[in-house]
């Protein structure tokens, strides 16, 4: 499909990579990894055809469409958001036109002059290729992308220039998944999406028809959507197959080859060096000599380049807090009319490291400026424990920062007696090396600046770290040395992440607010969802449960219907013929002069009775589902998870006990006439 040979780019004077070799084939599902600055993102605007090669020629099949979703930079405008998506089926729509059009020559040309049949048959090949792409279905499609995307319904007829940067990339990235490339080139996607709409992109990539490449930060988004990986290391494209962490492990077995070639080859060069500087001088020796002078020159040399030093960066452990570190009751906030959650009660113990999830907007940055004091809360109260210091980390903590201060001296004043060389080393590993570390902070970008801010709190952390999204704009090394230090950091964490890799191995609760409920839950995210999935799937099973019972009901009612003349229950269904009385009375008036019999005996119809010794049958078993459906009921009603989801429990309760009443009823009353 595309291919690259004896490729090579230079930016500037540096090589980025050399006699790169790749084909890329329909379907294949890649990640491009490398360091920062190995020339992956160059090397995706070469592929998407914005860039050119300095050497080699990259071959693209004809007609072969390709999707491009750089980093940032994208800006849209002049239309609504569901008209802009609507714009990658323009060739559609014209194919509709056109379909309209010569539906309507055919409607007026002989059907048996031969423009008819080349009417007829353009019209037939369009109308089959606009149902292959389900040209009937593009309002559906665009509606699925965007809600997966995280749009609200009232947000399909905003314009898109009212969307911040994030936003407008979520919308290019709908775009590109409803055109539906052969080839998608997606170049961090995964940087402005919270963790619900990263788990619908994971899903969705699973499922594309077509190839793409990706690079991404994300171990965990890689690990599932990729089924090869294609590195760009020592100048060089080496192809690995499998996912992310497969990738991992044949690299260290591949780099282990590679050392072990370049000591065999260092051990021939020293040998043939030293014969030579040996016997050199020596005419019994001429001729070996010039035979391995010819062999040293021949020599292609291995090239091993400098591995990134591993950092393990250990916190300055802080003093300690109480037990109970922070204590939430009743808590709710409100902006205006807009209510963000209610009701929340917490106890963050300490040590714990929570992570706080929820779509975007659900109130997560909102809780944490609770927590740090920067905002009150609407009502309910926040009680900080004993030695509490809190530190927080916001979104925007680059604007605290001193913009003339040098980003050295900025750090060690904030180090306490940390050495200037493990300082060098911790600014390396978020990306400042050599002079960058005596730039101004002024001159940084924001993803810099905040990228340092989250370094310098790592050399002087307080008890209780408070972090918003601290792996925004870091790279895995960065992550790597960022979860290291927080897994052996004594204090308490409370931080918001969309990288489900760093909340698994981080966390040991998780808090989720989601519809104004703010519900916690034991374990790492894995647990977390697997705790909702058990939760959904005894909501599904009560549900069920409910509709059994109400069927049960329904056909009792249908089976015990009132005969005016004696008030016992006919069986519509299974009734006897009606010349057969249901039930027959021995003993009755023979006239208004007859004196009642002192003594009534019933006896009832041999079909009748079978009928209702089934349908006690049923009620025997029914009654203790309804029973047992309660009390799963009351077992969920024990464990609070948010007030719509008891509000819920407590009807459904209320339901089945109602259920229960009346099969019990029903089920005495029957057994009272058999008993008769």
């Amino acid at each position: 499909m595309l291919a690259l040979n004896h490729a090579g780019k230079r930016f500037g004077p540096r090589v980025l990579f050399l006699e790169a070799d790749w084909l890329i084939r329909n379907q294949e599902k890649t990640a491009l990894v490398g360091a920062n600055g190995t020339g992956k993102s160059t090397l995706m605007k070469i592929l998407a055809g914005l860039e050119t090669l300095d050497y080699g020629s990259i071959e693209r099949t004809r007609g072969m469409s390709i999707g491009y979703l750089p980093q940032e930079g994208l800006e849209l405008a002049g239309r609504t958001v569901f008209e802009e998506c609507l714009t990658v089926f323009d060739e559609l729509h014209d194919m509709e036109r056109e379909i309209e059009r010569l539906a309507g020559q055919m409607a007026v040309l002989d059907h048996e002059g031969a423009e008819y049949q080349s009417v007829a048959e353009r019209f037939s090949l369009l109308q089959d290729r606009f149902h292959a792409l389900d040209g009937y279905a593009l309002d559906a499609q665009v509606g699925a992308v965007l809600t997966g995307l995280g749009f609200g319904k009232e947000d399909w007829a905003r314009q898109t220039g009212e969307f911040s940067g994030g936003w407008q990339m979520r919308i290019a990235l709908a775009k590109l998944l409803l055109a539906k490339p052969l080839l998608l080139l997606l170049d961090e996607p995964t940087n402005h999406l919270d963790l619900d709409t990263r788990n619908w992109l994971e899903d969705y990539l699973k499922n594309y028809s077509f190839g793409y490449i990706l690079i991404s930060h994300d171990r965990y988004f890689l690990d599932v959507t990729i089924d090869r990986t294609v590195e760009i290391w020592n100048k060089r494209l080496t192809v690995y197959h499998g996912n992310y962490s497969k990738y991992l492990t044949q690299k260290d077995e591949r780099r282990e080859q590679l050392m072990a070639a370049y000591r065999n080859q260092r051990e021939r060069i020293e040998h043939l060096e030293a014969f030579i500087s040996r016997f050199r001088y020596q005419a019994t020796k001429a001729r070996q000599v010039q035979s391995h002078i010819k062999e040293l020159e021949k020599i292609e040399r291995i090239e091993v380049p400098e591995e990134e030093p591993v950092i393990h960066f250990k916190f300055p452990q802080p003093p300690p807090s109480g037990r109970m570190v922070a204590e939430a009751e009743g808590l709710a906030k409100s902006y205006g009319p807009k209510r963000v959650f209610t009701g929340a009660r917490f106890t963050i113990e300490r040590g714990d490291r929570i992570a706080l999830v929820g779509v975007n907007g659900a109130g997560k940055s909102t809780m944490i400026k609770l927590l740090t004091g920067a905002e009150m809360p609407t009502s309910g109260t926040i009680r900080l424990g004993h030695n509490v210091a809190v530190e927080y980390f916001a979104q925007d903590q680059y604007k605290v920062l001193n913009p003339e201060a040098r980003m050295l001296d900025d750090i060690s004043r904030a180090a306490r007696r940390v050495p200037e060389v493990e300082l060098r080393s911790l600014l390396g590993c978020f990306l400042f090396s050599g002079d960058d570390v005596f730039k101004p902070l002024g001159v940084l970008s924001g993803g810099e600046r905040n990228r340092f801010a989250l370094a310098r709190i790592l050399v002087s952390p307080s008890n209780f770290l408070l972090l918003d999204e601290p792996t925004n704009h870091l790279d895995m090394r960065a992550k790597d040395v960022l979860l290291d230090a927080l897994a052996h950091y004594s204090g308490t964490v409370i931080f918001v992440s969309h990288d489900r890799y760093f909340i698994d191995r981080l966390a040991t609760r998780v808090i989720e607010i989601e519809s104004g409920a703010v519900t916690a839950y034991e374990g790492n995210y894995e647990d977390y969802l697997r705790r909702k999935s058990a939760l959904a799937a005894n909501a599904s099973a009560a549900a069920a449960i409910l509709s059994d019972a109400t069927r049960g009901a329904e056909e009792s009612k249908d089976l015990r219907l009132p005969s005016s003349s004696n008030g016992e229950y006919a069986d519509h269904a299974h009734a006897a013929p009606s010349s057969s009385p249901t039930i027959l009375i021995e003993g009755g008036y023979d006239g208004p002069d007859d004196a009642p019999p002192k003594k009534q005996s019933r006896r009832l119809n041999p079909i009748r009775q079978r009928q209702m010794e089934d349908r006690c049958r049923f009620l025997e078993e029914e009654i203790p589902r309804v029973e047992s459906a309660i009390a799963h009921t009351d077992e969920e009603l024990a464990v609070y998870i948010s007030a719509a989801e008891t509000a819920r429990l407590t009807s459904l309760a209320r339901e089945l006990r109602g259920q229960l009443a009346a099969l019990t009823a029903e089920w005495e009353e029957l057994m009272a006439q058999l008993q008769r």
